[in-house]
């Protein structure tokens, strides 16, 4: 057990994702054990020790048994202090384990492991959203990012619309000569999509994964209201807005630059648990400014709710990467 435990120990230890200050964070072997890592898989059946205690040889197949290996690393004995559960030091804990060590916030709320399509617009109101499971149904979510034909493009200049060929997401230049484009490749055009906004960016996430310098969006506010002026469904019950903010948020940071950053905007409804989603999908410490947007004296647009007025939105802006912003 001991000659086990060490071993795993200097194993892991090779895993810079796993190392804090010369310290192993068990939380974040738990938390790739549970996503199966492929780099922690490899790591492990790079050990012969390690691949005869944690894997399963099912007709030629290793199979990893994830649960195993982490009842293995939550035991105790795996802790500096092999005398006690708890370390040489004073703070508050979840479990066994640090607030201060966990380095993130995380918020969970009914179906965060789903996917989300989300209509936005009137007509989309009375139909039936559905829930795609992460786990259960690989395939659909697949199907539903997979890059899709813009279809209906038009090319609008200073002499008016011209007609184009469709334009297909994720396409190179080579094979879609409608983009004027750089020396580097980089598309020249300022392109408006009109369309559901998930689906769109997946489309154009092959293209421009890690290129975007600046995104601000507008999603819906989740304030209930029955306005027939909306153009998107505003109605979103909170566990369902969160699912879809959760599913729109993590393809904006895929499509963001290191140097790049993002602006949300939003009102009292919903801002406050978007900042803990933010904190969790960009990290706090990108976290920027909160930026105050009175709309009472700009626009001259004040509603009273609650016996207040309400004279202001607030914008959640965040960095990729505070040391490259």
């Amino acid at each position: 057990m001991e000659n086990l435990l060490d071993n795993l120990k200097l194993l892991l230890q090779k895993d810079e994702r796993l190392v804090s200050e010369g310290e192993l964070l068990k939380n974040k072997i738990i938390e790739l054990a549970l996503k199966l890592d492929k780099d922690l898989i490899k790591l492990l059946l790079s050990d012969k020790e390690m691949k005869k205690v944690f894997f399963a040889d099912v007709d030629g197949t290793l199979i990893f048994d994830k649960d195993k290996f982490i009842r293995f690393v939550s035991n105790k004995q795996f802790l500096p202090d092999s005398y006690t559960a708890f370390k040489n030091k004073i703070g508050l804990t979840l479990g066994d384990d640090y607030l201060s060590e966990k380095k993130e916030v995380v918020l969970s709320w009914p179906y965060k492991d789903c996917v989300l399509e989300g209509g936005m617009t009137k007509e989309d109101q009375k139909r039936n959203e559905i829930f795609w499971n992460e786990t259960l149904a690989p395939d659909e979510i697949s199907r539903l990012f997979d890059p899709k034909v813009f279809t209906n493009a038009r090319r609008i200049d200073k002499n008016g619309e011209h007609p184009l060929l469709s334009l297909r997401g994720g396409d190179s230049r080579r094979s879609n000569p409608v983009f004027r484009t750089d020396e580097n490749g980089d598309i020249k055009d300022n392109l408006v999509i009109k369309g559901n906004n998930l689906l769109a960016l997946h489309s154009l996430k092959k293209r421009f994964a890690g290129k975007v310098k600046l995104i601000y969006i507008d999603p819906p506010y989740n304030t209930g209201g029955t306005d027939d002026t909306f153009k998107y469904n505003d109605s979103f019950n909170h566990s369902t807005w969160l699912v879809f903010m959760r599913n729109r948020l993590e393809v904006a940071k895929d499509l963001l630059s290191k140097e790049g950053a993002i602006y949300v905007q939003l009102d009292y409804n919903e801002v406050h648990y978007c900042k803990v989603l933010m904190d969790e999908i960009f990290r706090r410490e990108n976290f920027q400014r909160e930026i105050i947007w009175r709309i009472g004296w700009v626009s001259g647009y004040k509603t009273a709710d609650k016996n207040w007025i309400r004279n202001h939105d607030t914008i959640l802006f965040y960095s990729k990467n505070k040391e490259r912003l």
